[in-house]
C-alpha cells in the first residue's frame, strides 16, 4: 500500500485494487448465496420471507436519505481535495464533524423510526396480511439500529480509501454476510426470520464498522475525534456536494423499492421471488461494476484535482469499455445458467420445484439489466470526481419518477415478471441518459468508442448463450445432482465459447480484461 499521505492509488494500480475489491465482492456474494440458501430452505417464498425482505426497506430508506452513498462517493473527492489544499488538520476537523453530526442525526432518526415503525409499515405494505405486517414491523425494529454502524463505518472507510487503503472496504461485506449466516444457522429454526435479522444487526457492527475503526487506530494516520457542529463551514460544503446523493433517487436503488412496494399487492411470495432472483443477478454487478467503479473513483478524483484531464478521460473510457464487455458476457451467462443455478442454490426445504421455475424466469429477465446496472455505476464516477453530483442525480431522479407508471402498468399486466421487466427498461434508460449527459457536458466518452466493444461483446455473449442453452439438461438424478451437472456443463460450454470468441473477434479492451482475469500474478499483494 501507499503511504497514507497520498490521495489514492496510482492509476497503474487501478486493476490491482479492482481485483481486490472484486475478489471481496465475489466472496461476499458467495456468502450471500449461502445466506439466501439457508433463508430459502427455512422460509421458502411464503409470507415470512416477504416480511423479512420488506423489513429492510425502512432502514434502507434511512440510510439512503441520510447518506445516499455519499460517504463513499462524495466524501472521498471532498476529503481528498481538502487535505491536498488545506492540509491534514483541516481534513481531520471535517472528519470529526462528519462523525459527530451524522452520528447524532442517525441515532435520533433510528429512535423516531422505530417508534413509528408500525404505522410506516402499514402505510407501505397495505397489501400484506395483518400477520405479515406485524412480522415486518418487528423485524424492522431489529434492523434499524444497524444504520448507525453503516453510517459511521462508511465515514471511516471513506477516509481509508482516500488514503489508498482498501482492506476494510473489502472485508466489510464478507463479515456482514458471515454474521447473517451465523444468526440464521443458529437461530433460524427457533426464531425464524428474527434469527437472520439479529445476525444482520451484529454483522453491521463487526463488518462495516469495527474493521475500519481498528485499521484507522492501528495506522495512526488521522486523529479520531467526534464533534457535533452542523453549521461548520466545511461540513456545510460537504452537505452541498452530498445533498443530491441524499435527496436524489438512483434507479438501481429505487428499482428494489418499487419491487417491494408494487409487489406487496401481488400475493404472498412475490417479493421473496423477486428478491431471490435479484440477489443472483447482482453477482456480476458487484464483481464487475462495483469493483471497477469503487477502484476508479479515487484515481479519477486525483487526476481531476491535478488537472490531468486527458488521463482522466482515458481511464474513464477504458473502464467503461471493460465494464461493457464483461457485463454483456455476464448477462448472457446468467440467462443460460438461470434454471440450474436457482435449482442448485435454493431448491431445498420449503423452496420447491415450482419456486425454482418462477425465480429462474425472473432471473432471465434481470439478466438483460446487468449491462445497464454496471454501466450506470461506472458512468457516474467521472461526475463525482469533478464534484458534480447534482446533475447526474437530478437526471436519475427524473427517470425514477417517470418510471413509476411503467412499474404499475407492467405489474398489472404481467405480475412479478412485469416488475422485473420494468426495472430492465428503466435502468437501461438511466444508463443511456447518463452517458449522453457525460458526452454533452464533458465531450466524452464518444458513443462510437463504446459501440465497437458493445457489438463485439454482444456477438460473443449471444453465441455463447445459444450454445450453452443447446446443451440438454440431465433429468435422472436428484435435484441438486441434476442442477450441478447442468451448471457445470452449460457453464463450461459458455466459458469455452466465450474464450475462443474473445480471442478471435474481441477488441483490445475485451482481450485486455480477459488477460487480466487469467493472469493470476496480478493478485499479488498491494
Amino acid at each position: 500500500m501507499e503511504e497514507s499521505g497520498q490521495a489514492g492509488p496510482r492509476a497503474g494500480r487501478l486493476g490491482v485494487v479492482a481485483l481486490l475489491l472484486g475478489g471481496s465482492v465475489v466472496l461476499s456474494r458467495l456468502l450471500g448465496y449461502v445466506r439466501e440458501a439457508v433463508l430459502a430452505g427455512q422460509l421458502g417464498v411464503g409470507p415470512e420471507a416477504d416480511a423479512y425482505r420488506a423489513a429492510f426497506l425502512l432502514p434502507d430508506l434511512l440510510g439512503h436519505f441520510l447518506t445516499g452513498g455519499a460517504l463513499s462517493i462524495a466524501f472521498i473527492p471532498f476529503y481528498t481535495r481538502l487535505r491536498t489544499r488545506e492540509g491534514s488538520a483541516a481534513a481531520e476537523r471535517l472528519l470529526a464533524v462528519v462523525l459527530g453530526t451524522l452520528g447524532a442525526v442517525v441515532v435520533v432518526a433510528t429512535v423516531l423510526l422505530a417508534w413509528w415503525a408500525e404505522e410506516l409499515v402499514d402505510l407501505q405494505f397495505a397489501g400484506f396480511a395483518p400477520e405479515t405486517r406485524a412480522t415486518t414491523t418487528r423485524l424492522t425494529r431489529i434492523l434499524l439500529p444497524a444504520q448507525i454502524f453503516f453510517v459511521l463505518g462508511g465515514v471511516l472507510r471513506g477516509v481509508l480509501m482516500a488514503q489508498g487503503h482498501f482492506a476494510s472496504q473489502a472485508l466489510a461485506p464478507v463479515l456482514y454476510n458471515l454474521a447473517i449466516i451465523t444468526g440464521g444457522a443458529l437461530y433460524g429454526a427457533s426464531l425464524g426470520a428474527e434469527g437472520f435479522a439479529w445476525g444482520a444487526l451484529v454483522g453491521s457492527l463487526i463488518g462495516p464498522f469495527l474493521p475500519a475503526l481498528i485499521e484507522l487506530v492501528a495506522r495512526q494516520s488521522v486523529r479520531l475525534r467526534v464533534r457535533v457542529a452542523p453549521w461548520d463551514r466545511q461540513f456545510l460544503a460537504y452537505l452541498a456536494l452530498a445533498a443530491p446523493l441524499m435527496l436524489g433517487l438512483s434507479m438501481l436503488t429505487a428499482d428494489e423499492w418499487f419491487e417491494k412496494w408494487f409487489g406487496a399487492s401481488l400475493g404472498a411470495g412475490s417479493i421473496a421471488q423477486l428478491g431471490y432472483a435479484r440477489m443472483l443477478a447482482l453477482l456480476p454487478v458487484g464483481v464487475v461494476g462495483q469493483a471497477l467503479a469503487t477502484a476508479a473513483l479515487p484515481v479519477l478524483a486525483r487526476l481531476w484535482s491535478e488537472g490531468r484531464r486527458a488521463e482522466l478521460e482515458a481511464v474513464v473510457l477504458d473502464t467503461l469499455r471493460i465494464g461493457l464487455g464483461l457485463s454483456l458476457l455476464a448477462g448472457g451467462a446468467l440467462f443460460a445458467l438461470a434454471e440450474p443455478a436457482v435449482q442448485l442454490l435454493y431448491q431445498r426445504g420449503r423452496f420447491d420445484a415450482a419456486d425454482t421455475q418462477a425465480v429462474a424466469a425472473l432471473l432471465q429477465i434481470f439478466a438483460f439489466a446487468v449491462p445497464a446496472w454496471i454501466l450506470q455505476q461506472i458512468a457516474v464516477r467521472p461526475f463525482y470526481a469533478r464534484n458534480d453530483t447534482w446533475r447526474p442525480m437530478l437526471l436519475s431522479s427524473v427517470i425514477v419518477l417517470l418510471s413509476l407508471p411503467l412499474y404499475g402498468s407492467l405489474r398489472d399486466a404481467l405480475g412479478a415478471p412485469g416488475l422485473a421487466l420494468a426495472g430492465v427498461l428503466a435502468m437501461s434508460a438511466n444508463a443511456a441518459a447518463t452517458l449522453l449527459l457525460a458526452r454533452w457536458l464533458h465531450g466524452a466518452p464518444a458513443p462510437t468508442a463504446l459501440l465497437g466493444t458493445g457489438l463485439r461483446a454482444l456477438l460473443v455473449a449471444a453465441g455463447s448463450t445459444a450454445l450453452a442453452l443447446a446443451l440438454p439438461l440431465p433429468g435422472s438424478g436428484g435435484a441438486s445432482w441434476d442442477a450441478g451437472l447442468a451448471l457445470l456443463g452449460r457453464g463450461t460450454v459458455f466459458s469455452l465459447c466465450a474464450l475462443v470468441c474473445i480471442r478471435s473477434v474481441g477488441d483490445e479492451a475485451m482481450r485486455s480484461a480477459l488477460n487480466r482475469l487469467l493472469d493470476v500474478s496480478r493478485f499479488r499483494s498491494s
